[in-house]
This record gives C-alpha cells, structure tokens and sequence, in this order.
C-alpha cells in the first residue's frame, strides 16, 4: 500500500506484502476457435462478461470499421484472451474487450449500449471499398457470399482454465500482470474485477459513508481503491482474525471471495458493524485520527478500528461525558507510544505473529 495520493502512510512491510508473488499454479490454457456467430450468441447469452473495473470502450467507428472489414477481406486478427471461472464455466475477458465489443455491436447494428447510440455503419475505409457505409443487415441483402464469410470467420481465441489449486486465484496474478493505460492495476481494483458481486458492491457503498471519510480525511473516493481495501481489511481481520496468514493479500482475497455473495442478513450485519464502528472513532477520537506521520498508517488503523468494533456495544452505547471522552483519547494516545506497539505498526507488519499482537493489545485497550 504506497503513498502515492497521500492516502496511506509508505510502510516498507505493506509495499511487500503488496508486490508480493502468491502461490504456485497449474494453469491450462488451450485454443478455441470461435465464429464470430457464436462469439456474438455467447456474448448475448451472458456467457462472456467484460470484468468490472476494466476500462471503457475506446474505439471509434472508424478503427472498429477497420476491424471488421479485416473478416471482410481476409486479414489476420489478434485473438481473444478469456479466463474460464470455474463456478459457472463462464469466460471473463482479459484481454480483446475493444475486438469483441466492436464484434458485438456491429452485429447489433448500434455502435454502442445506449438508445441514442449512433447506427454502426462501415466508416473511414478506403473510398474504393465495397463494404464503405455498409451494415451488418444492408451486406445481407448487398452481398450474402460476404456477410457469411463474416459471421463464419473464426476469431482465434485462448482459454486459461485453473487446474490446481482448486479455485480461481491465478485470475489476480493474470490482471496483476495486466497493464490498464499503461498502470499496474493496484490489488482492489483487481479484486473488484474479478470479484464482483453483493459484498464488492457493499464496501465500495461503505466508502461513502460520512464518518469514514472523515477518517479518511478525503472527500472523495481514491482513484486506486486503496480506501476500499481498508474496509475490507478490517471486516476480514474482525472476523477472520484467528486464520490470519501472510501474505495479507491472500488474506484479503480468500476472505472477499468467501462472502462474495453473502446473505442479506451478513450484507446487514457487515454494513451495521462497519457504520457504528466508524461513527464511534469518529466520536471519540475526531477526524483522521490515524494519520500519525505521513498518511493513514494501515497497521494503526486496523487494529484500533478492531479494537473499538470489538467493544463497540459499551462504547457506542455510553453517554459520552467530557471525562470519558478524555479517558479514551488518553488511551489512544499512551497506546501510540507502546513500544511494543510502536514496533507491530512500523514494521513487519503484515507477519502472522505481529498483526494479531497488536489487534488483541488495541482490543484489551479499549475495554
């Protein structure tokens, strides 16, 4: 988790932990040569999705045009990449989302997903081609040898399918490798790619919430989603703190993909914890509170925002008198200068033995 926003305090441990490589893996990937008939059916189907997070469509008519006329005539096109999830079978693409997209609405004959959409005509070709302002249903009608040379052309695809381990996490070392406009994508914005469903939708609502802006110190959500992995580094150490292992990437990505879609009552359960817990530090101990030198330093916040969840009944409940107010401020600050402390939020601090040392001693704290 660097600095690069001002968000995060730049801890040398958290950096690691960030870059660091996870597991070993069996990947097969083999090639599948699809029409582009069928490749517009499964797209319809929802049988191929673009991950979210990915970003927009960029091409104009005109390259898009160009791209179809290389079916027309022949030319070779780069292949698909596709990611194949193991829940459902379904392909993600990860690589060819402006090919396919171009592909798709084409055939629909709208050049993009909107009403007032312009209509995909065949644009910016050489005057002398015969495909010039065509559409998908004019060149059925103009020329039919042509439009089913297009639908029957095949579109070389590949397929990355996980064999072992038996989940999908070689998904976040594919996107990982990925550059998006020439950035590295950060871990949440790969998460949130991948891993989209109720709880990824949850935490990105929670980002907004009042009090954690405040403690944030930012108005507006970070560019990176490093705000975002905060909140979920927090429900997964509140909950899952006992199977805490490093990598604390890992950590995360197991915990997220376990509640991917959790039950309403859980959804409810996770937002009211998060919520109270925020408006509680909020009150007790005002804005930015773990901004200690140079940003929001993760290890502090983690476990004081535990600390206080933990006890969050008596202290959300407890009419704050000035003496209690002083009372917790004053624990807070003795807290800070702990050396033991001092040392689980300053180094190594992603370790198996450091992070639930410092979460049980902000837990006991705050008692």
């Amino acid at each position: 988790m660097t600095n690069e926003n001002g968000l995060t305090e730049p801890i040398d441990s958290e950096r690691a932990d960030q870059e660091a490589s996870l597991r070993s893996y069996e990947v097969l990937t083999y090639p599948a040569d699809f029409t582009l008939e069928v490749l517009v059916d499964k797209w319809n189907k929802d049988e191929i999705t673009i991950a979210p997070g990915q970003r927009k469509f960029v091409w104009s008519q005109a390259k898009a045009s160009k791209l179809i006329e290389s079916f027309l005539i022949g030319l070779p096109v780069p292949p698909l990449f596709f990611y194949q999830e193991k829940e459902d079978n379904n392909f993600l693409v990860v690589d060819g989302q402006q090919r396919l997209k171009s592909i798709v609405y084409f055939v629909s004959g709208v050049f993009g997903e909107e009403e007032d959409d312009p209509v995909f005509k065949l644009t910016g070709l050489n005057e002398y081609s015969p495909y010039s302002e065509a559409t998908y249903k004019s060149l059925e009608k103009i020329d039919e040898a042509s439009f089913n040379k297009l639908k029957n052309s095949v579109l070389r695809s590949f397929v990355m399918k996980q064999i072992f381990p038996e989940d999908d996490t070689s998904i976040y070392q594919v996107f990982e490798r990925l550059n998006t406009g020439g950035m590295i994508l950060q871990p949440q914005e790969i998460r949130n790619c991948v891993l989209n469903g109720k709880f990824n939708d949850l935490i990105k609502e929670l980002n907004q919430h009042d009090s954690w802006r405040s403690i944030l110190g930012k108005k507006t959500a970070d560019k990176r989603m490093r705000d975002v992995e905060l909140i979920l580094r927090f429900l997964a150490i509140f909950y899952n703190l006992s199977d805490y292992e490093k990598p604390m990437k890992q950590f995360l990505n197991n915990f997220m993909k376990e509640n991917r879609n959790p039950t309403d009552a859980k959804r409810h359960a996770f937002s009211s914890l998060f919520t109270r817990t925020a408006d509680t530090v909020v009150k007790y101990l005002g804005e930015r509170p773990f901004s200690i030198h140079r940003g929001l330093n993760a290890a502090v916040y983690d476990a004081v925002f535990t600390g206080f969840a933990k006890n969050i009944e008596k202290l959300d409940r407890t009419r704050i008198a000035r003496s209690k107010l002083i009372d917790v401020r004053g624990k807070y600050k003795r807290l800070l200068h702990e050396t033991n402390f001092v040392k689980w939020t300053s180094s190594a601090t992603t370790d198996e033995d450091v992070v639930p040392k410092r979460v049980r001693r902000a837990i006991n704290v705050f008692k």
